[in-house]
């Protein structure tokens, strides 16, 4: 394990909320006030929710130091992905953390918003990099939660860090995934850890054609609380000007079975969900394709379209 100071595990934390998101603040507090760990930070230096895995590719990013009390920290100006990389990359740190934490994020991240997630992007790239990895995200509700539940959140993780070290330690810890965790709502009361799988759980959205500047995309937390509101924007527009088209919320996708990530966080269940580089397809499909791509070439010369 890394040594930065004494015999310490070395975390470093990012997130797609920003390097002043709460939940990374109440996170890093958290952590350091346990005084187990060497905590490092290096997290995008603005909002970067829903950019799933893009990276920085044509240009420099720049990394400023800030002050973070008991951390060393870094604000940049690339993608969850990007900091990630680069916090696990020797170039900003002298040393590879042991293990990076991307989170807490403002919302859940369930089902096939894991794809558009910045927040698990930041945990997946770190996993490429060979770094054990895991992603924390808060089910925040407008209304019924307060920032002080991303403490609480994160002291609740504390025993799956702690786990997770303890394998790295012992060199036990599975190399081929990393863990996405949710946390409930009522995280205070939560009904303990359950062991889930990727939901297909979903918002679903349209376009809309709008007059002035695209209003904020709901953020995760807020597409299924929301998802019947309008924006109550004037759809009308001049011939002269390009049209403008704004997403917005219209439903959501539920989970029926009764294992996946979503309907247990909603349950009550702090979810981990193991989850690797890619998302296979279902046996179904391999079992069709198999049987179809024989004949492909058949296909093609006959009259079959």
């Amino acid at each position: 394990m890394a040594n930065s100071n004494s015999d310490k595990p070395t975390v470093m934390v990012t997130n797609d909320d920003g390097i002043d998101g709460p939940g990374l603040l109440a996170l890093v507090h958290v952590l350091v006030s346990t005084n187990r760990y060497n905590v490092l930070v290096c997290a995008p230096d603005s909002e970067n929710s829903a950019v799933s895995h893009c990276i920085t590719w044509r240009r420099p990013i720049a990394a400023k130091q800030v002050d973070i009390a008991g951390a060393t920290a870094f604000a940049v100006s690339g993608s969850p992905a990007d900091c990630a990389s680069l916090g696990v990359s020797k170039a900003l740190f002298p040393s590879v953390p042991d293990l990076v934490i991307s989170g807490i994020n403002k919302g859940s991240n369930c089902g096939h918003h894991i794809v558009y997630s910045g927040t698990v992007a930041g945990a997946r790239e770190a996993f490429f990099n060979g770094v054990p990895a895991v992603s924390v995200s808060y089910d925040w509700v407008e209304g019924e939660s307060h920032i002080n539940d991303f403490t609480l959140a994160a002291e609740a993780c504390l025993p799956i860090i702690n786990a997770i070290l303890v394998e790295i330690k012992n060199q036990t810890f599975p190399q081929r995934c990393f863990l996405n965790v949710d946390l409930p709502t009522n995280v205070a009361a939560h009904k303990g850890y359950k062991l889930t799988k990727q939901g297909n759980s979903i918002s679903k959205m349209r376009w809309r054609q709008v007059t002035s500047k695209m209003p904020k995309m709901l953020s995760s937390m807020e597409m299924e609380k929301d998802s019947a509101t309008s924006t109550g924007i004037d759809t009308s527009t001049t011939p002269k000007e390009d049209p403008l088209f704004s997403r917005e919320v219209t439903g959501f996708q539920h989970d029926t079975d009764d294992d996946t990530d979503h309907k247990c966080v909603k349950e009550g269940y702090i979810t981990i969900t193991p989850l690797g580089a890619f998302s296979n397809a279902d046996v179904d499909c391999s079992t069709y394709l198999k049987e179809w791509l024989p004949n492909v070439a058949d296909l093609s010369s006959s009259s079959a379209l």
